[in-house]
């Protein structure tokens, strides 16, 4: 097998959801701050990060086909897993041939340290002392066996087995933050992750376990990485978290900067913090405000933070994304009570046809889960139903996988495997149909469309490809820069997106 030449640098590999592929970026920043060299693939670096998902059994098989996959491409590599799977299994995942190092979620902010500090990883001439980690008492939960060589310091991280860096993740209250492009969009979009971790308990979910709990990014830190988004010449910024809805519950409501800008402009102001000041549309409003921003777009809300004030907030500024993704999972009223849901079937639709009425092109589209525990022909027709009944434009469907340590993965009646994938055939199709209606809608108007960077030719020509301000992909004919806004004229609806020109006099 022919084998590249490596070089002193280093590679993250993401996998799952925007939450971690934020985290990724962040991995980068700090090793790029500490002088060393991202290269573009793991077959060319030295130590080849692996930032893992968990959320279903099969996120966990995609790691360890990483894994084997890099220690075939590139033997040499010293491999690092972290995030979610190395929190939740990380013993197992050390145990794996060619893992060098297992840093969890709950060490993730100190992970270049750690792994420049470690003797099995070797960068040319780098060796941090680990004195200055344990100095704070950041100690691994779960240690390594003690061997007899070594320094002590050596004895209390590295042994026989791989070392492991996990502790309690609830007991943490860092959050990375950097902003995260798509390797296929490096030019267009970014996405800031503000807000991670969950307080919610659903049944099936192995997240907040993994997260710990809801934490966000302060409202100033959010502005100011916006505003050097701007700066460096970014028209959409998406904002995303674990929880988004969440963010600002866990932040005392008194930030200086925040009161601060009220007073400087002359307006009374009570001194005690108001809950609203740390709320979702607080945020989006600051943002807009304090922000030269184009689009903005914000990613998933569960449904009981779709508040009125978010709704009016999002149609009322042409500055935010008519884009709504709202998590829905089942249409049943049992099975959200199995799942420990926070809302039932008429609290959901009474949210999507609120959204629907203030913003009537708006791209609405869910999580629906198929094959919960129990989950009964009555139950999935109910969703089924419920979905054929709402004004969805897309949909996310995922076939149920039980997650070790959940309620979810205790219940009888887990479903056959066969009867679940049937019924995500079923809601996909049905998913298909709604996107395509809701596409051909738009043949003959206008839309406005950011061009990515990626373009391609069919029959008809070169073509641009774009995504909607409501979030549909758009092929925009002739070459265009990326990263521009620009108003197109829809000339057709097919293989899932839409087909159009500039408008005559752009």
């Amino acid at each position: 097998m022919r084998y590249h030449k490596r070089v002193a640098g280093f590679f993250v590999e993401n996998f799952g959801c925007r939450a971690t592929q934020a985290d990724g970026a962040a991995l980068e920043r700090q090793f790029e701050e500490r002088g060393f060299e991202r290269v573009s693939t793991a077959a060319q670096a030295s130590v080849v990060v692996l930032n893992t998902c968990t959320v279903t059994a099969g996120a966990d098989q995609d790691a360890r086909a990483a894994i084997r996959r890099v220690q075939r491409q590139n033997p040499e590599a010293q491999i690092v897993v972290t995030g979610c799977y190395a929190q939740r299994a990380p013993e197992e995942i050390a145990a794996l041939p060619g893992v060098s190092l297992v840093v969890g979620n709950s060490h993730k902010h100190e992970l270049a340290e750690i792994a420049l500090s470690n003797p099995v990883i070797s960068f040319p001439g780098t060796f941090v002392s680990l004195d200055a980690l344990t100095a704070s008492g950041q100690r691994p939960l779960l240690a390594c066996p003690e061997r007899s060589e070594g320094t002590d310091d050596q004895r209390r991280f590295f042994g026989d087995r791989r070392p492991i860096f996990v502790s309690d993740i609830f007991a943490h209250t860092e959050l990375l933050a950097a902003p995260v492009f798509d390797a296929a969009n490096e030019r267009t979009r970014p996405n800031l992750k503000v807000q991670d971790g969950c307080d919610n308990r659903c049944s099936f979910c192995v997240i907040p376990f993994v997260r710990g709990q809801s934490r966000s990014l302060e409202m100033d830190r959010i502005v100011r990485e916006v505003n050097t988004l701007v700066e460096a010449g970014y028209r959409e910024v998406v904002i995303s978290g674990i929880n988004l809805g969440r963010w600002g519950r866990d932040l005392d409501g008194s930030q200086p900067s925040v009161v601060g800008r009220r007073r400087a402009r002359g307006v009374a102001e009570d001194r005690r913090p108001r809950a609203s000041d740390q709320q979702l549309p607080s945020l989006i409003r600051a943002i807009v405000s304090e922000t030269a921003l184009e689009k903005l777009r914000i990613s998933s809300v569960e449904p009981m933070d779709w508040s009125a004030e978010l709704i009016a907030l999002m149609a009322s500024s042409p500055r935010i994304a008519k884009h709504a993704h709202v998590p829905m999972q089942s249409g049943s009223d049992a099975v959200l009570r199995r799942m420990h849901r926070k809302y039932r079937p008429w609290h959901y639709r009474e949210k999507i046809d609120k959204i629907r009425a203030a913003m009537p092109d708006a791209a609405i589209g869910a999580d629906v889960m198929v094959g919960f525990p129990g989950e009964t022909e009555a139950e999935f027709e109910a969703t089924r139903q419920m979905i054929e009944d709402l004004p969805f434009t897309y949909l996310h469907v995922f076939t149920y996988s039980p997650r070790p340590g959940t309620p979810a993965a205790k219940m009888q009646s887990q479903v056959p495997v066969h009867v679940a994938r049937e019924r995500n055939r079923i809601l996909r199709e049905l998913a298909a149909k709604k996107k395509l209606a809701f596409m051909r809608g738009f043949v003959g108007k206008s839309v406005d469309a950011i061009t990515l960077n990626v373009t391609g030719s069919d029959s008809e020509g070169e073509f641009t490809e774009a995504l909607t301000d409501n979030y549909l992909k758009l092929r925009l004919r002739g070459h265009h820069q990326a990263n521009q806004w620009q108003s197109v004229a829809v000339q057709d609806a097919v293989s899932g997106s839409l087909v159009g020109s500039l408008r005559t006099g752009q």
